[in-house]
């Protein structure tokens, strides 16, 4: 079991080569922080048996009263709440903080109803424990269901 920067070894059909008019920050961005390595921007977390699992993108920060927080570092918290079957953060601009923090999650079993407000303080307090408390969202929404991928 190991976590970290997902990055790749081989270049691959369709990869980007460039950016636009600024090849200096493609090669900063993606190809100067893992030398010999292109950065895709996620981190990944690897188990014994191979499998990776996409612990969110490295460079979603939001900033709370001078504390820069990163995004997929709470949902990993929620996430390892038995409770929970998966968990999203977003940040929303905020009069005195500069930004705030809403957590939406989905449930394991989707008919908590009643125990909806229990499983929200607890999240809160886990949060609280493993980060800080400037870490706990400060709203929180329970959803009945993920979102649907579509083809298109």
């Amino acid at each position: 079991d190991v976590s970290g920067a997902l990055c790749i070894s081989q270049a691959w059909p369709g990869m980007a080569r460039t950016i636009y008019n600024d090849h200096k920050r493609f090669l900063k961005t993606y190809l100067t922080s893992y030398p010999g390595f292109f950065f895709t921007g996620d981190g990944a977390h690897r188990t014994s048996e191979g499998y990776y699992q996409l612990t969110g993108r490295l460079d979603d920060i939001i900033s709370i009263s001078g504390h820069r927080l990163g995004t997929a570092e709470v949902e990993n918290v929620v996430n390892h709440h038995v409770a929970v079957a998966e968990s999203a953060v977003i940040g929303y601009p905020h009069e005195i903080k500069g930004e705030g923090k809403m957590l939406s999650f989905l449930p394991q079993n989707v008919s908590w109803g009643n125990g909806t407000a229990t499983l929200t303080a607890e999240l809160q307090e886990l949060i609280s424990k493993k980060i800080a408390k400037y870490a706990a969202p400060d709203y929180v929404q329970v959803t009945q269901a993920g979102p649907t991928p579509t083809l298109a």
